[in-house]
């Protein structure tokens, strides 16, 4: 059900409802918290507070239950509450069992978009407990603290949110490559495999620096999807401790297996080098063999002067908006259907402002939305903004989004685009990894 500042037939007034919502004066007043573009709440169907992005959940206690009202009430009506319009307002809800979820924002964001992250805040919490765990206890006690569980994992759905809304990783659904030659990449690979290859139960090894990846190899069979190895690079990215001691880390992986842990041995190549290596099994009793493995993987990657190589692209990034030099391209995103990998440089002047660079990722999403609007099959559409003109371009390969000076033509847009394609086609092996190695 979507609401829209409407009195439904069963009496509950919907508007009066989104107003105790929204109303910040009610709830705290903390002129920060009221001025937040968008909160992220999480709770349980019995009302108990879960996770708040901003403030103290237990100071928002009347907020929470509001909200637990509103999903009830339409429960009880055989219905399910899926998004409130109220003024430039937007609450978005996703029910997920005994766990609640609700985005509240001002931003013009479509309701699709953040059902998406609250779907990757729902699966990093099912990441730290996994969901067999997380059924488990509600079944046994509706009313569980579920925060108990959660301690120390606040840094997560922070990190992890804060990647949803700066990242087009998020928005394109894919994973971007660390910039290497074949050859290298070949190499990095290859002295992985020979290391690890006859280590029983390994099922991934994940080479990764910047938030991006270098190298996946997985056991037969076995894939990845984007949004697991999302909250692996979350989850390295978040905590500095990794770069100083090798760690043993229970992961869950969503999308791989809801109901159980991968076991994870975790750490950086050298303390020169930021690429961090996590070798994920099923056996927990692996540390010791997994941790040689690391020490032999890190002696072949010096030998070949690969740990050189990473290093240097990581300090000198090869793929900026002057490599592509197309004088009316400002920007673009380009996604590899194939390997669902991403291509997307830094953002130029003047999109490196925080501000700026939202603002175009905001628009980045309304391009893609309407691409992606199942009422329709565009291929093409060219749009023009207050200060840009965007471009977006889907085919049976890739799909690319492009920001062009705002009085191109769209000829000339057109001749701009053609020339970008070519430009990737020449540089693809440099930025994406056709094919995944096996052990």
């Amino acid at each position: 059900m979507i609401m829209e500042n409407v009195n439904n037939s069963s009496g509950m007034n919907t508007e009066s409802n989104t107003h105790d919502v929204l109303d910040s004066d009610q709830i705290t007043n903390d002129e920060s918290w009221k001025n937040k573009s968008r909160h992220i709440f999480i709770f349980s169907s019995a009302g108990k507070p879960v996770y708040s992005r901003y403030g103290c959940e237990d100071e928002l206690v009347t907020l929470f239950g509001v909200m637990q009202a509103l999903v009830s009430f339409v429960q009880d009506n055989d219905d399910a509450i899926e998004a409130i319009f109220f003024g430039n307002k937007l609450l978005v809800f996703l029910i997920k069992g005994p766990i609640i979820l609700v985005a509240v924002s001002r931003n013009k964001e479509s309701v699709k978009f953040l059902v998406k992250q609250l779907m990757y805040v729902y699966n990093q919490v099912v990441s730290v407990l996994t969901l067999t765990r997380v059924t488990r206890i509600f079944e046994q006690r509706l009313n569980y603290d579920l925060r108990r569980l959660l301690a120390g994992s606040e840094r997560l759905i922070d990190h992890l949110l804060t990647f949803t809304e700066n990242q087009p990783e998020f928005l394109l659904d894919g994973i971007s490559c660390l910039p290497l030659s074949s050859a290298v990449r070949e190499s990095i690979s290859q002295a992985i495999i020979s290391t690890c290859s006859k280590i029983k139960n390994l099922v991934f090894a994940i080479l990764i620096a910047n938030d991006k990846l270098i190298t996946l190899i997985h056991m037969k069979k076995y894939v990845i999807k984007p949004s697991d190895l999302h909250l692996i690079i979350n989850m390295v990215s978040s905590f500095e401790s990794f770069k100083t001691a090798e760690s043993w880390t229970p992961i869950c992986l969503p999308n791989f297996d809801s109901s159980g842990y991968l076991h994870g041995h975790v750490s950086y190549l050298t303390e020169e080098c930021q690429a961090c290596l996590l070798l994920l099994t099923v056996d927990a009793d692996l540390f010791h063999e997994l941790s040689e493995a690391k020490k032999k993987i890190t002696e072949k990657l010096q030998r070949n002067q690969s740990i050189n190589v990473i290093s240097n692209v990581i300090s000198n990034p090869v793929l900026t908006m002057n490599n592509v030099n197309i004088s009316t391209v400002r920007h673009f995103l380009y996604k590899c259907k194939k390997s669902s990998h991403i291509l997307a440089p830094p953002m130029p002047p003047p999109y490196d402002t925080p501000e700026n660079s939202i603002e175009l990722l905001q628009h980045y999403q309304i391009l893609h939305s309407a691409m992606k609007d199942g009422s329709s099959n565009l291929r093409l559409i060219f749009q023009q903004f207050k200060t840009e003109v965007m471009l977006g371009y889907v085919t049976e390969k890739f799909e690319l989004y492009v920001t062009l000076d705002p009085l191109i033509s769209k000829a000339s847009s057109t001749d701009a685009v053609d020339k970008l394609i070519r430009w990737i086609q020449k540089e693809e092996d440099k930025f994406f990894i056709p094919h995944v190695p096996n052990f």
